[in-house]
């Protein structure tokens, strides 16, 4: 009777295993859908894919070569944009320089070299001061960047930022969202799936990514 119950037991794990995956996730356990879902801004057939993140957080930054490996394999089948979730508030400063880079459209070439900033060379951008005296030295007019950090629009976009990541759900980074409906992130992934070595936690996260942009193809 007890290599019965034992038997039992076993397959009961096995069972539980085979049920929390990444390349078969699981609404509650990898992802969970957003009690109300938020517009798009992809057209046709595309998914838009949000990534939620801050400069100076590590995950963001270990999920950063992957993420856009898996970006460039997607190819024209989605829409990747980021967010910067602002953690302190309405005056957050790294928030702030995120809008303005975007709306000056150098957010893309410089988000490299702000993440090393953080990351590599262990420099603290805390301060609007700060933020200037960075994008001066590396390359952007001092006077541009000063309108567009002052601007209307930045300042709007700025003091609204943590209304829209409430609207996501979100309250954590790295966290992605799918179509406005879906929304994962590598802590709910390892959570479901404690056997994962932390090494390959970023890629199963990109799986249960493959499986959210499926399943809104569908």
């Amino acid at each position: 009777m007890l290599r019965l119950k034992l038997a039992v037991a076993a397959a009961a794990l096995l069972a539980g295993a085979a049920f929390a995956s990444p390349t078969a996730p699981k609404n509650g356990a990898e992802y969970t859908t957003l009690k109300t879902p938020q517009p798009v801004q992809a057209d046709g057939k595309k998914v838009e894919v949000i990534e939620f993140f801050m400069y100076h957080c590590p995950a963001c930054y270990a999920l950063e070569p992957a993420m856009l490996a898996w970006v460039k394999k997607q190819g024209d089948k989605i829409v990747f944009r980021r967010i910067h979730l602002p953690l302190t508030g309405d005056n957050d400063p790294e928030a702030h320089m995120f809008l303005t880079l975007e709306a000056m459209k150098l957010e893309d070439s410089l988000h490299a070299k702000l993440l090393t900033t953080w990351h590599v060379e262990r420099r603290r951008l805390k301060s609007d001061a700060d933020n200037l005296d960075w994008a001066v030295k590396n390359g952007v007019d001092k006077d541009k960047y000063l309108a567009a950090y002052n601007s209307f629009s930045v300042v709007t976009k700025l003091k609204s930022a943590g209304r829209v990541a409430g609207t996501y759900e979100v309250n954590s980074t790295p966290t992605l969202i799918v179509n406005g409906r879906y929304l994962t992130n590598p802590s709910m992934v390892d959570a479901s799936n404690p056997g994962i070595p932390r090494p390959q936690l970023d890629q199963a996260t990109l799986q249960v990514l493959d499986a959210l942009v499926a399943m809104s193809h569908k």
